[in-house]
């Protein structure tokens, strides 16, 4: 028998903090198999002999944790200086948690996949809260106990839950492989009137999610949609203060369109879109075009209507007269429009989050809205695919500190997307910068003093996305001394799967995860780290909107550094060192043989 040692577990100390390994008895190959196989015998022996130097470098340039600083509490130890760099991380569940039937989806699977979250040290979870299942018989009809289910097993594993109150239909947006739509009684009212959906300049209508032109039109059995789901939010309040009172729930995530963003659905899958068309604006249904012509008249020019030189979603913005060099974006009559489709989109966030307060004050726990990453055609001076989906931004105009501004006033936190993107991976032709476009909108959140918060955009399992998500959680890197310069409330890592939790992926998510808590342990107590939740108090007086789009002055950004100093390398190094040198079926074959990382 051979022995070799292989790495188990991390916990403070080199390779982060401590490590403890053990030996693993593993057989070598007998004599006549190795005959038949000289090369799998000499892989073998390079991969023992790669590892074991990798290894021996680590262990010497890893820095240790001075005992002094170290508290233990339980099991768990902490360097409490270190614990005010801690960024708590969060998975979001399938989007078929609950499936369309109103039940636990795969409850055994599910239960095995929390409990592997659990052991690698994840803090909860979030959970789509579908509008589509829970009022799907008819208004005000609501059936709560399929998120009973699902809310009491993630507690059961001693896990924190955000909760999204999800307005629009699963399925027609990227990553989607489910299809649950809004509630039938909704789209029954759609067919006699179409209007209460987007609508393209085409007359195309896209029922994932009820247009902002009847937020406050009685079309639904005498409600209007703001009200529809202010009561949905109350009966789940009334529904869940069970587990709002002993603290499972941290975060609630208010949906505010498509995909659960607060922007119009500019880039439909369902409709054709593909990357990296520049999408088309959606305010051709007749309430918000009746609303754009009132607005015209007011500011004097009647004559004004919505655009019709914008182009189809897989234009290029120089295909256009809209967004083409010197365009009609750049028009008074273009900057009229654009003004008025953005502030269209601010005043419905800020309306259904005056209703998300009141349903939820006094709770323990935070709010939340989810701001798209769109970081295609964003090097080009009119950034249309921005533009198209509600976001007013250019070179010298911030679309994105308003948004932060405006939920100032309900102490809510900015949620941004693509956090794992880097410039570098994107097509030219597409003139993307995902790079600047997140270090703009978190800056934006921190110039207005507001919590900011975070998920990939794409699901990705390598160290390349999982280094970019860490450096923007913490732009400036970890203060051995305390609270860094800057650091995100939280992020969401899209999403749980058989993928991530497959054996070579789920090894380097965990070095993922603990690289996220500054190489601490699980800290179950958010104060710890400095998460002081409080009842949430009232929103604060409504912001004039001149005062919000004064926050359209653009500000530079807050610097970030190259790259983090907390890579997945420092404690995953072997891993990536095994993963470039061997494909993924002799790795396979090392898993099975006693590596562990």
């Amino acid at each position: 028998m051979d022995t070799m040692t292989a790495i188990i577990r991390s916990t403070p100390g080199g390779l982060g903090d401590k490590i403890r390994y053990f030996q693993r008895e593993m057989p070598l190959v007998n004599p006549t198999e190795s005959a038949q196989q000289p090369n799998r015998e000499k892989k073998r022996r390079r991969l023992e002999d790669a590892l074991t130097l990798e290894f021996n470098n680590l262990i010497r340039s890893t820095p240790q944790v001075v005992a002094s600083g170290i508290s233990t509490t339980g099991r768990e130890a902490y360097d409490e200086k270190m614990l005010a760099n801690y960024v708590p991380l969060y998975v979001m569940l399938p989007l078929d948690a609950v499936t369309a039937d109103n039940a636990v989806g795969n409850r055994d699977v599910l239960e095995k996949q929390l409990k592997e979250l659990k052991a690698a040290g994840v803090d909860g979870v979030m959970a789509d809260v579908w509008w589509g299942i829970v009022e799907s018989k008819g208004p005000k009809q609501y059936d709560w106990s399929g998120y009973r289910s699902l809310f009491q097993l993630v507690q059961d594993f001693g896990l924190k839950l955000q909760a999204i109150m999800s307005f629009h239909q699963c399925g027609g947006n990227v990553g989607d492989a489910v299809y649950i739509p809004i509630p039938q009684w909704v789209r029954d009212i759609g067919k006699s009137n179409p209007d209460i959906f987007y609508t393209n300049c085409r007359g195309t209508r896209n029922p994932e999610y009820l247009s902002l032109g009847v937020d406050n039109q009685p079309l639904f059995h005498g409600r209007t949609a703001v009200e529809i789901y202010r009561d949905y939010m109350k009966s789940f309040r009334e529904t869940m203060s069970d587990f709002l009172d002993n603290g499972l729930i941290l975060d609630i995530e208010v949906g505010m369109g498509p995909a659960g963003e607060l922007r119009y659905p500019s880039y439909p899958e369902t409709q054709g879109w593909e990357f990296p068309g520049i999408g088309e604006f959606q305010c051709y249904d007749k309430y918000l075009e009746a609303d754009f012509k009132a607005a015209a008249r007011s500011a004097g020019h009647p004559e004004w209507e919505l655009p019709d030189d914008a182009g189809k979603y897989n234009d290029k913005p120089d295909a256009t007269g809209f967004f083409r060099s010197n365009g009609t974006y750049l028009t008074d009559k273009g900057k009229f429009f654009l003004t008025w489709y953005s502030n269209k989109l601010l005043a419905h966030g800020d309306q259904i989050l005056e209703e998300a307060n009141k349903a939820f004050l006094g709770c323990k726990l935070v709010l939340a809205i989810k701001v798209s990453g769109i970081h295609w055609w964003y090097k080009a001076p009119n950034h249309a695919a921005e533009l198209t989906a509600g976001y007013y931004n250019l070179d010298d105009r911030d679309g994105y500190r308003p948004i932060a501004r405006m939920l100032s006033r309900h102490h809510a936190i900015f949620n941004f997307t693509c956090l794992e993107m880097r410039n570098s991976e994107q097509s030219a032709n597409a003139k993307s910068g995902p790079q600047e476009l997140v270090q703009q909108a978190l800056s934006g959140g921190w110039r207005e003093n507001i919590e900011v918060a975070g998920e990939n955009a794409l699901p990705r399992y390598d160290s390349y996305a999982y280094d970019q998500i860490l450096l923007n959680a913490r732009p400036n890197g970890v203060n051995k001394e305390g609270p860094p310069k800057l650091r995100m409330y939280g992020v969401t890592y899209l999403r749980l799967s058989v993928d991530l939790l497959q054996n070579a992926n789920f090894n380097l998510f965990k070095i993922f995860v603990k690289k996220m808590h500054a190489d601490q342990d699980f800290c179950p107590d958010p104060e710890k780290y400095n998460h002081h939740i409080v009842p949430l108090p009232p929103s604060k007086p409504k912001i004039p909107i001149e005062d919000l789009l004064e926050a359209t002055k653009p500000i530079k950004p807050f610097p970030w550094d190259k790259a983090t100093d907390m890579s997945v390398n420092d404690g995953g190094r072997i891993f990536n060192f095994i993963s470039r040198v061997y494909p993924i079926s002799e790795m396979a074959m090392a898993w099975e043989s006693g590596f562990y990382i």
